[in-house]
């Protein structure tokens, strides 16, 4: 902020805002406001169309400002965002329902008239009363009962597109996508359907009462439509108390009251009934209309999950990042508080725009860039964050998910018609108010393979799961070349000729061998520099799990093959001194891609590769030309053995020592740096130590997690990667074997037993963070950033 009387003068400290070229106007701190702060209005077209777009300017230069044309802050980037959600204490959401726009006298004594009287529901509620119904009211959401929710999801997606597959032009938001989600909404609340139409208008009105800006001479008719909503609610929920046992939410709300009548009460399940009519359908059908826009604008993304159905999880995460259906949310600023430098007073009202923080380039690399193999698309804020997110994020997934699944499978020749989008103006919620799309149904596929309209086994539905273990991209097997005794090596290709993404030495991939549920990881062996193709090489294991053996047997060149990656956890440090680099057998992998990057960039490097023979060992000459004398060899039935104790004796301040090998010579390895410095020694790992879960080992433990304001116990047979799960909480993984490092998590308190090969000694130390895949708690109660 600034004192001086002349409101153009140059920034005070503490204010990062140039106060050159502002306009005359003074937020509540007293701070000038800019032009383009002051000319602010989420009411404009330009905010309707592409909020993210509309903000650009602040995300990039004013990233927290205020606007007086709303009287409200409005925040901008992610990582503000998203500690706004962290700290619901000082960020309170009890104006998340408030009318943004005040309505007249005439209004307020219609909707008094029906009894309106919305209080708090999961959305708007403080604490302390916001946890305990949230837990009491949770059991419906979780993945395993959601399940019961697919195959109602699944025939009404089919019923709803047999209406109209032979006409060749569709309103999507008309002919489906608003009566489904209804439909599935009122299905999961234990409604009995009713007029779809009238419940439509209803739906609508109190969007527009909420979040919109209606005209004075409009507001008495919304006020009605309103009010017929309440009584409409309070009488389904009359009738749902004759049958509380039924199947439905609302029901498993009302038995709750009779166990917590001091936490579920009758206006509380009122005003719910009415806002989870709302919540439950409205946000699904404008994401899903929004997803099949953006899809369709980028007809390449839509032919390749239409030719690979298994991208259409991640596809989702990143349309509900790029274009979701949640544009901002509202909190009030309990006390004095800074947000990216401003000082914001207390009692201040936020818009926090969280379609502009799924645009932040300081989270997504190339933000605007739509690209549905993005590793952390599942990080957006669509959903919310902490404490009150969206509990029915998981059953919108679903639906999504199911809605793609059939347009990719029954009409992938989609294309957009000529049309003029249009969205309801509010701050909040936004979809295409219509989506015109066309097709030619004499290229329907069903009608020269009918079996098209049933899948006896349909792709099964990711709930709960984020993107990374649904990320595949496709490969062609360009060569083969055995390289050693047992030991192929194969070079991949993108199908379409084009880069593939750049790697560090130490990358591995992970590729699905036969089917999702055998991933196998190969580390990469060739150049980083090439980005033409990836290459690994692969070792048959007649005892190992089967991906080795599926490799050997079934490849061949030309085959496709499906791909995640590619990660790093084995990552070279380029500004060590020196790097001593040893590899047994095919952990040559990793480290010859380490010893070509440390030669090119004149590193000064060893490289020491054991085997038994000197026919199992792959790459040999080529390593020695590239290498010379920096290679030292030790060959089994040659006589030769690495001698590690005498090698590592003496520590070298700025040396790295990087290994991959077998576990015997890992176990070994770490027994002679252990008097070197802390993390001198890196090693990865091709196989987990872990055995099954043994309960009769193991001991029960509370795990809190303190963004979310919910404890959770973790029973002696489960890991707390299942419990956080079946919690309904967003844990990425993919190997669950303490090997990829994909499921960490931030620790905050307590002590962790660290079973995972991922995390150095060092990291472990620190006691940061923890692979919720495998490691447990050492004592009673652990607390993570969740």
């Amino acid at each position: 902020m600034t004192t001086a009387t002349d409101p153009r003068a140059p920034a005070a400290t503490g204010c990062p805002v140039d106060h050159r070229a502002l306009s005359a106007q003074t937020a509540p701190n007293g701070c000038p406001v800019s032009h383009r702060a002051a000319a602010f209005d989420p009411f404009e077209d330009g905010y309707q169309q592409d909020p993210p777009d509309y903000v650009r300017w602040a995300r990039e230069q004013e990233p927290t400002f205020y606007a007086p044309k709303l009287g409200y802050w409005v925040v901008t980037r992610y990582e503000s965002i998203k500690a706004i959600f962290r700290d619901h204490h000082t960020f309170s959401p009890s104006i998340a329902l408030e009318k943004i726009t005040p309505t007249g006298d005439e209004a307020n004594a219609v909707l008094a008239s029906y009894g309106f009287a919305l209080n708090r529901t999961l959305v708007n509620e403080d604490e302390p009363a916001h946890m305990p119904r949230r837990r009491a009211l949770m059991d419906p959401f979780t993945p395993e009962e959601l399940k019961h929710h697919e195959p109602m999801v699944r025939a009404l997606a089919r019923e709803y597109v047999d209406r109209f597959i032979d006409d060749g032009r569709a309103d999507l938001v008309d002919q489906m996508l608003w009566e489904v989600p209804l439909t599935v909404a009122l299905h999961f609340l234990g409604v009995p359907e009713e007029d779809m139409d009238t419940l439509r208008q209803y739906s609508i009105a109190h969007t527009v009462n909420t979040w919109g800006r209606p005209k004075p001479e409009e507001q008495v008719a919304v006020a009605h439509a309103v009010g017929n909503f309440w009584q409409f609610a309070g009488k389904v929920l009359d009738k749902m108390r004759q049958n509380p046992e039924a199947p439905g939410w609302m029901q498993y709300g009302i038995r709750k009251q009779r166990e917590q009548p001091e936490v579920v009460t009758d206006s509380y399940l009122h005003s719910m009934m009415m806002a989870g009519i709302v919540a439950a359908h409205e946000t699904t059908a404008n994401a899903t209309a929004n997803a099949m826009k953006l899809l369709l604008q980028h007809p390449n993304v839509w032919r390749e999950i239409c030719d690979d159905p298994s991208l259409i999880p991640n596809a989702v995460e990143e349309c509900l990042r790029h274009n979701g259906s949640v544009a901002a949310w509202r909190r009030l600023a309990t006390k004095d508080v800074q947000i990216d430098g401003i000082d914001i007073p207390a009692g201040s009202k936020l818009l926090i725009v969280t379609s502009s923080a799924n645009h932040d380039d300081r989270h997504f690399a190339d933000a605007d860039l739509f690209d549905i193999r993005r590793d952390n698309a599942s990080d957006h804020l669509t959903f919310g964050y902490g404490a009150h997110q969206c509990m029915g994020k998981n059953l919108a997934r679903m639906e999504m998910q199911i809605f793609l699944e059939e347009f990719t499978r029954r009409l992938p020749h989609l294309r957009l018609a000529e049309q003029q989008f249009s969205y309801l103006p509010n701050t909040s919620f936004r979809g295409p108010e219509h989506l015109w799309v066309e097709w030619d149904p004499q290229h329907n596929p069903e009608r020269t393979r009918p079996g098209l309209r049933n899948v006896d086994v349909p792709m099964p539905v990711r709930i709960g799961e984020p993107s990374r273990h649904a990320i595949t991209r496709p490969v062609v097997v360009e060569r083969i070349t055995p390289v050693a005794d047992g030991i192929v090596q194969l070079r991949l290709v993108a199908p379409d000729g084009h880069a593939l993404p750049r790697w560090t030495p130490g990358s591995h991939i992970d590729i699905e061998c036969g089917s999702p549920e055998r991933s196998r990881q190969y580390s990469l062996c060739g150049d980083p520099a090439d980005a033409s193709a990836f290459e690994i090489a692969v070792l048959r294991e007649p005892d190992g799990r089967g991906g080795s053996a599926w490799i050997h047997a079934d490849v061949r060149v030309g085959d496709r093959l499906k791909i995640r990656g590619p990660r790093n956890h084995f990552r070279l440090d380029e500004a060590r001194r020196k790097v001593i680099l040893i590899a047994g057998g095919i952990g040559i992998t990793p480290v010859s891609a380490m010893a070509r990057r440390a030669q090119a960039l004149g590193m000064d490097y060893e490289l020491h590769y054991s085997g038994r023979r000197r026919s199992a060992m792959p790459f040999l000459d080529a390593l020695r030309a590239l290498h010379g004398d920096r290679l030292h060899v030790y060959i089994g039935e040659e006589g030769g053995r690495n001698d590690l104790a005498a090698l590592l004796a003496t520590p070298e301040a700025g040396t790295q020592v990087y290994a991959c090998g077998p576990v015997r010579m890992l176990e070994a390895l770490e027994a002679c740096c252990a008097h070197w410095p802390e993390d001198a020694l890196r090693v990865e790992h091709f196989e987990s130590t872990l055995g099954a879960l043994d309960p009769s080992k193991e001991h029960a433990f509370e795990v809190e997690l303190k963004d979310s304001g919910i404890v959770l116990t973790v029973p002696a047979d489960q890991t707390l990667l299942t419990a956080l799960r079946a919690a309904n909480i967003d844990v990425q993984s993919d190997c669950e074997e303490g090997l990829c490092g994909s499921c960490e998590v931030r620790v905050l308190a307590g002590e962790v037993d660290h079973r995972d090969v991922v995390l150095t000694r060092a990291e472990r130390d620190a006691n940061q963070k923890m692979m919720t895949c495998c490691s447990r708690a050492c004592g009673q109660r652990i607390v993570l950033e969740l």
